[in-house]
C-alpha cells in the first residue's frame, strides 16, 4: 500500500499494529564462551589454506611465476607500505569509491523512496531502471570514456552507476513492505503524510535499506577494479594492472588481498552502524542474545 493511494481508512485498534517492546537478554558466561569458540572455528579454514599454500610454494610444487608464497606477498605489501606507494593508491581508490557510492547510493535512495511511496513514481521509471540493471557493467565503459573523457569523471560515474541499483531495489522493497495496517492506524489518529513517512515508513524500511547500502558498498569496491582501468595513473586497481607489475604475482595477490580486507572492514563498519541504527530489528536482537 502506498501513501498516495490511501482511501478513507477504517478504524484499526492500536493492538493490531503489533508493536512489542523487546530488550536483548544479557549474555551468560556459557554463551560468551560459545561465541569465542565459533570465532576461533571460523579461522581454521583460512589459516589452513594459508599453511597449505605456503607449503606448496616452499617445496616447489608451485613456482613463483604461477603463484608467489604468502610470505613473499606479505613482504611485498610491507615494502609498498614503507615506500608510500600503497598509501597513495589506497587514498586514490577510496576517494573514487566513496564519491561514486555517495552519488549512486544517494540517487538510488531517492528514487527508491519516491517509487515506494508513489505509484506514479514507480510507473515513471521503474521499468527503465530494471532494463538498465541488466546491462553488463563493462559494456558501458567505452561510452563513458566517449562521453566524459579519461579523467576522474568516468571512473566515479561508473562506480555510481553500479551503486544505484542495489540501493534502489532494497529501498523500494522496504518501503512497499511496510504493514498497511500501521499506515491505516496512523491515518485514523490524524498523522500527516510527512509524519507517516518519517515516523512509520522510514523506521520500518530502514533494515531493507541498510541491506542495500551494504551490498552497494561491496559493489563499489568491485566496480572500482574496472573503473581504474580507464586511463588510471593511481589506485590499487592501477597498482595491480600496471605493466611493470604484469608478471609480479606477489603484487597482484597483494592487491586482491587488500580488496578482500577492505570489503570485510567496510561491511563490519556498516554492520556496526546497523546495530546502532536498528536496535529494534530482530536480527540485531538475536545477535545480542
Amino acid at each position: 500500500m502506498t501513501i498516495d493511494s490511501l482511501a478513507a481508512p477504517s478504524a484499526v485498534p492500536l493492538a493490531s499494529s503489533g508493536w512489542i517492546a523487546l530488550r536483548p537478554a544479557a549474555r551468560s558466561a556459557g554463551s560468551s564462551g560459545r561465541f569465542r569458540g565459533a570465532d576461533a572455528t571460523r579461522l581454521l579454514l583460512p589459516v589452513g589454506l594459508l599453511l597449505l599454500w605456503q607449503g606448496a610454494c616452499s617445496f616447489g610444487y608451485i613456482g613463483p611465476r604461477t603463484l608467489e608464497s604468502p610470505l613473499t606477498v606479505a613482504r611485498t605489501l610491507v615494502e609498498l607500505t614503507v615506500s608510500g606507494v600503497l598509501w597513495e593508491s589506497l587514498v586514490a581508490s577510496f576517494n573514487r569509491a566513496f564519491a561514486g557510492f555517495v552519488i549512486g547510493g544517494g540517487l538510488g535512495l531517492l528514487l527508491g523512496i519516491i517509487a515506494g511511496l508513489s505509484r506514479a513514481g514507480e510507473r515513471a521509471y521503474d521499468a527503465l531502471l530494471q532494463m538498465l540493471r541488466m546491462v553488463p557493467f563493462l559494456a558501458v565503459i567505452p561510452l563513458f570514456v566517449i562521453w566524459f573523457g579519461v579523467d576522474e569523471e568516468p571512473k566515479i560515474l561508473l562506480i555510481a552507476l553500479a551503486c544505484i541499483f542495489p540501493v534502489y531495489l532494497n529501498t523500494f522493497s522496504g518501503v512497499r513492505n511496510v504493514d498497511p495496517k500501521l499506515i491505516e492506524a496512523a491515518t485514523v489518529f490524524g498523522m500527516s503524510r510527512t509524519a507517516i513517512a518519517t515516523q512509520i515508513v522510514a523506521p520500518m524500511a530502514l533494515p531493507s535499506i541498510m541491506v542495500g547500502v551494504r551490498y552497494a558498498m561491496g559493489v563499489a569496491l568491485l566496480s572500482l577494479v574496472a573503473a581504474e582501468q580507464v586511463n588510471a595513473t593511481s589506485g590499487i586497481g592501477y597498482l595491480a594492472l600496471n605493466p611493470r607489475a604484469s608478471l609480479r604475482t606477489d603484487i597482484i595477490l597483494g592487491v586482491v588481498l587488500l580488496y578482500s580486507v577492505l570489503g570485510l572492514l567496510v561491511d563490519l563498519l556498516l554492520r556496526t552502524a546497523q546495530g546502532y541504527l536498528l536496535p529494534w530489528h530482530r536480527t540485531v536482537i538475536e545477535k545480542a542474545r
